[in-house]
């Protein structure tokens, strides 16, 4: 919430600055990711956890998710450790490279791998549990 205030503050007052030359959508997309990732960076001061886990990939099966609603899932997202789930989102949800979030956010590209593959340990194994709760 803090978040879309700050991004929503920012546009009003630079509304001026918008060209006009892409879309509204992507210049506030822009400016709201902008926003989230200087929070974090003020909140989390170089807490990279570096990469010390191979890379396998980590399966969410699709009936695993199945039975949740997006707001379940989100939820679920929303339990993360802030690290984990600010590069999950990047990666996932924003469509960013390993490289570029390794940019955004001042760490290094394997610590970005690293971050998304244990955000997805932790997610698969909260979807479970979530949904074992439920049972």
């Amino acid at each position: 919430e803090d978040n879309l205030q700050d991004t929503f503050l920012y546009v009003f007052k630079n509304l001026k600055k918008y060209r006009g030359t892409g879309s509204f959508e992507g210049w506030l997309k822009r400016i709201a990711i902008n926003k989230a990732i200087d929070r974090y960076k003020k909140e989390i001061r170089s807490l990279a956890v570096e990469d010390t886990l191979a890379a396998e990939p980590v399966l969410i099966l699709e009936e695993e998710t199945h039975a949740l609603t997006i707001d379940e899932l989100l939820s679920c997202i929303q339990r993360l450790p802030a690290q984990y789930r600010m590069v999950f989102n990047l990666y996932e949800l924003d469509g960013y490279g390993h490289r570029e979030i390794a940019e955004l956010l001042a760490i290094s590209e394997g610590t970005s791998k690293s971050n998304l593959h244990r955000a997805k340990v932790l997610l698969r194994d909260s979807i479970r549990t979530y949904k074992n709760s439920r049972t």
